[in-house]
């Protein structure tokens, strides 16, 4: 408020103030005050939610209807797709600053007070009753539902201690203790993961989803709440931890589904957005092929049999492995004194902790491993972005140089000066880097991290093999190299097999 319109202090000066009308205050219930504030920033083209990215034209339309129509709403997806976060912006909708009576702990209207105390306070002073204000965010509560959620959390309870301090008996409404339903009054009231909630818990929610009234313990004490409800839930969860009962999902008037990014540049924009980059060690740039390839790691997860589709990948695994990137590319300048933190695609793989830890397997998935089910979708992811930039450029004099013998290793504490020395060997490798608008006159990690993504996307594309060492060489030598190795299994199996036989004929022996 500006400074010019001081907050009115008592009930008589809210009176006579215009910065709330007291017609207002009294007819304008939450769902309301949400809807008038969004039809204004609907006229003047405001963005709805700032920072939400791909909902545009899919869920944010939905969620405009529900509140327009004054709907209660659930937010229905996968884990990481922003539930949560769009729920707690719910509160720009509301008013910046609310008056209310000053200690009341359900906020209550200074022209219509519903619990005891503050009617009996109104009473007794009058245009003297002291107001109190609230902000917009300290309007929203939220509760995570779980099993052991009793109707006591959330609606309240008596209070035995407060009935002996003011000598009330405990059927009086001044002995109320009460639950995170009636403090959420005249603001929104946010229940994550509602499948959570036991059966009969959500049944408490019946009065309040449709009558708008709470009651506490059996007795007569009825509570006209004013709140919006909103819920968030994950639809694949439903056999497996609980269910939504049908007379209240009956109530909740709009079901709309969240999804993924739907485009590789939707979850590159969200990721930029979430991902912490500017490092204080020294200046980041992060190329887009990094930012690509990152992403459709994600993408692929998503789309890969190896990975339970019913539990989602999150979008924080794009945004955690960014940020594990590029404190790996981090340690490598504070190691070797480079100027720029410039990440390449070995720091990929050296993000695997931030990837392993957010995929839930298959059972195929499992028998090979998490490690090993994530290099292939970085090796997958790697390929597939090389070849939007690669897909007309002839790498065959690279080949050339590696089928010759030529081998380069390139280690992941190597400054770059030294890998860009290994790299100037490669004939013809510098010059094929236009692609990614990099020239050989440019800063050292740049043309290294370019270069080593072109040699990475050539392994991926089986042109070229690498050893987990990370040591470049001809396919055929890998071949030959994987040849060598079976031919020793099998002579291994060999001798243990005539071994094995010896022993054979040697017990036979004794036994005669």
């Amino acid at each position: 408020m500006p400074a010019a319109h001081p907050l009115p202090q008592t009930l008589g000066e809210l009176r006579k103030s215009a910065l709330f009308p007291e017609a207002r205050l009294k007819t304008r219930s939450v769902k309301d005050e949400m809807r008038a504030n969004l039809m204004a920033r609907l006229k003047t083209r405001e963005t709805i939610f700032p920072g939400i990215v791909g909902y545009e034209d899919t869920v944010v339309p939905q969620i405009v209807n529900a509140i327009l129509s004054k709907q209660s709403f659930i937010l229905l997806g996968l884990r990481g797709q922003a539930k949560s976060r769009i729920l707690r912006a719910l509160t720009a909708l509301l008013d910046e600053q609310m008056p209310y009576v000053a200690g009341c702990e359900i906020r209550d209207n200074p022209y219509a007070p519903l619990c005891r105390r503050c009617r009996d306070l109104v009473a007794a002073q009058g245009d003297a009753t002291p107001l109190a204000y609230i902000g917009r965010n300290e309007r929203y509560v939220e509760k995570l539902a779980t099993p052991d959620v009793t109707v006591a959390d959330l609606v309240g309870d008596l209070d035995p201690i407060k009935a002996a301090r003011g000598g009330a008996d405990l059927s009086s409404e001044l002995t109320m203790h009460y639950g995170l339903l009636p403090r959420a009054n005249r603001g929104i009231f946010a229940i994550n993961e509602l499948p959570d909630l036991a059966g009969k818990i959500q049944v408490a929610l019946f009065n309040i989803m449709q009558e708008g009234d709470v009651q506490i313990k059996g007795y007569p004490v009825r509570l006209m709440l004013d709140v919006a409800l909103v819920f968030s839930a994950n639809p694949e969860d439903y056999t497996a931890r609980g269910k939504i009962i049908t007379p209240l999902k009956d109530r909740i008037g709009s079901e709309i589904r969240t999804h993924y990014p739907e485009s590789l540049e939707e979850g590159i924009a969200i990721t930029t957005q979430e991902a912490w980059a500017a490092r204080d060690s020294a200046p980041a740039e992060i190329a887009q092929y990094v930012r690509e390839v990152v992403e459709q790691v994600a993408f692929s997860a998503r789309e890969d049999k190896k990975v339970d589709r019913r539990s989602g990948v999150s979008q924080r695994l794009p945004i955690s492995t960014m940020e594990l990137v590029i404190s790996n590319a981090e340690r490598r300048v504070l190691v070797n004194g480079d100027a720029l933190v410039i990440p390449r695609v070995s720091d990929i793989y050296a993000a695997m902790p931030g990837i392993t830890g957010k995929l839930e397997l298959e059972y195929e998935g499992e028998l090979r491993g998490a490690d090993t089910v994530v290099q292939d979708l970085i090796r997958a992811a790697v390929g597939k972005i090389f070849h939007r930039y690669f897909a007309d450029v002839d790498t065959e004099q690279i080949e050339q140089w590696f089928n010759l013998g030529g081998t380069v290793k390139l280690e992941d504490n190597q400054s770059s000066a030294e890998a860009l020395k290994e790299l100037k060997q490669i004939q013809g490798l510098l010059e094929k880097l236009t692609p990614l608008g990099v020239k050989p006159s440019d800063a050292a990690p740049k043309i290294v991290a370019a270069a080593e993504f072109l040699l990475e996307g050539m392994v991926a594309h089986r042109k070229l093999s690498r050893s987990q060492e990370h040591a470049f060489a001809a396919q055929e030598g890998r071949r030959r190299h994987e040849r060598e190795e079976i031919s020793q299994e099998r002579q291994e199996f060999e001798n243990e097999y005539e071994d094995w036989q010896r022993s054979r004929r040697g017990r036979r022996g004794g036994l005669n």
